[in-house]
């Protein structure tokens, strides 16, 4: 199979669309949309350019000379294997830096609420959700109840606190066809996050992973473990490693299932407001774990923006065939315990009069999450959704200094989990 990336730019001729000529076209049904915004658009076909025989950049020049209105360049011509997961760009309706301004975030919470998850059966599905014993985790895993899912595994820190919210998750519940399980998962703690997937691989099918389990602390802490900024260790580092140990069980179970495993990240919109001082920074890691003044509120804001970098990149290493991998913002919530350890300051406390009023609360966030994880196809493989649709993720991953924060942040992540074996894990999957 060959490909053509093409750049689309915004004409000031709007009055017709431009179709290239036939010669150059990949199909008969080749046609170039007009464009509000430069727009990139993938076309494939089973063989290359019938009359290329010279070298492939004239290909781009003819581009640029025929369409120079429309078109700021070819990309590239190339051959590429025919894989199942090549995914066709999403179109987004808002640029990134609109959909991360605040301004835009507070006319979202204002003018928009969830609709509840409906027609879909998770029967006879197995789910986990990570963080489920309180907030947003809670409600996705009784979501998943209400639409029947057939197992479902509580990971938690506190396993007496799990068994607590797994009672009450029964309580006026016919859970015939439908089992609560507590299992252990400490993100302070590498070993217990190895020990979990290592429990993953005995569940005979495993068709939802939410991975939702997060921190923001209010003083600045380094992981006792490995010594890291515990909340780069929690938020980041420990759930990309259990992401990424996921993998290889969705592709164990696959044959089991009617579809590919679902793993879907709680992101937020806050990654776009992040300052990401650091981001400069070579190697990467090491600059969080400096003592010193640390603007904790911003800290959380890189730990989840680093996430969204992570998941988009091995999202492009896994074919959607084994597991669509994306995430998703809750919104703004004024009744989890997210923000615990804030609240409990003057400045949280203020704030939260504040969120009370525009915030919504844990069931209506979830089903942000739970719409990510249960109504959305391949689309969404390596993408992020707000409002129940897709979204461009924070603006910063799309420009070039961001691609090369994403290759840093990509190699100091697996070289600092490289006693998983995860880099091999991973390509292992593009085989």
């Amino acid at each position: 199979m060959y490909c053509i990336l093409l750049l689309g730019y915004p004409s000031t001729n709007t009055s017709k669309q431009v179709r290239p000529t036939r010669r150059w076209c990949i199909s008969q049904r080749c046609v170039i949309r007009k464009v509000p915004e430069p727009t990139l658009f993938l076309y494939t076909h089973t063989r290359p350019f019938p009359t290329v025989e010279k070298p492939l950049f004239e290909v781009s020049d003819f581009y640029r000379d025929r369409f120079a209105p429309h078109f700021h360049r070819t990309l590239e011509l190339l051959p590429i294997p025919a894989t199942n997961h090549l995914v066709m760009p999403p179109q987004f309706d808002v640029t990134p830096e609109k959909e991360g301004s605040i301004s835009n975030f507070f006319y979202r919470q204002l003018s928009f609420t969830p609709d509840v998850v409906s027609g879909v059966s998770l029967a006879g599905k197995t789910a986990i959700v990570t963080g489920s014993n309180t907030g947003i985790g809670l409600e996705v895993s009784r979501q998943f109840l209400d639409l029947g899912v057939g197992r479902l595994i509580l990971a938690v820190r506190n396993e007496d606190k799990g068994k607590a919210a797994a009672a009450g998750l029964s309580v006026g519940r016919d859970l015939k066809g439908s089992s609560i399980e507590v299992w252990k998962l400490d993100l302070d703690s590498y070993e217990s996050v190895v020990a979990f997937a290592d429990r993953a691989e005995t569940l005979d099918r495993l068709d939802i992973a939410v991975l939702n389990a997060a921190l923001v602390l209010t003083k600045h802490e380094l992981n006792e473990n490995t010594g890291h900024d515990e909340t780069i260790q929690v938020n980041y580092l420990s759930t990309a490693l259990l992401m990424a140990l996921l993998v290889p069980v969705a592709k164990a179970k696959r044959a089991n299932q009617d579809g590919p495993t679902r793993i879907t990240l709680t992101s937020s919109d806050v990654c776009a407001w992040t300052s990401f001082k650091e981001k400069k920074s070579v190697p990467l890691f090491p600059e969080f774990d400096k003592p010193g003044n640390v603007n904790l509120a911003d800290r959380m804001m890189v730990s989840k923006l680093l996430g969204q970098f992570f998941l988009a990149e091995l999202a492009k290493r896994v074919p959607s065939s084994v597991a669509v991998i994306n995430c998703a913002t809750p919104g703004m919530v004024h009744d989890s315990e997210f923000n615990r350890q804030v609240d409990l300051t003057l400045a949280g406390k203020i704030a939260k009069v504040f969120m009370r009023r525009i915030g919504y609360t844990s069931p209506v966030g979830a089903r942000h999450i739970t719409d990510a994880a249960v109504k959305h196809g391949e689309e969404t493989h390596g993408q992020y959704l707000s409002t129940q649709k897709l979204k461009p993720m924070a603006p910063i991953i799309y420009t070039d200094e961001g691609k090369k924060i994403s290759e840093q942040l990509w190699k100091e992540t697996m070289a600092e989990l490289s006693f998983a074996k995860i880099e091999d894990l991973i390509n292992e999957m593009s085989k």
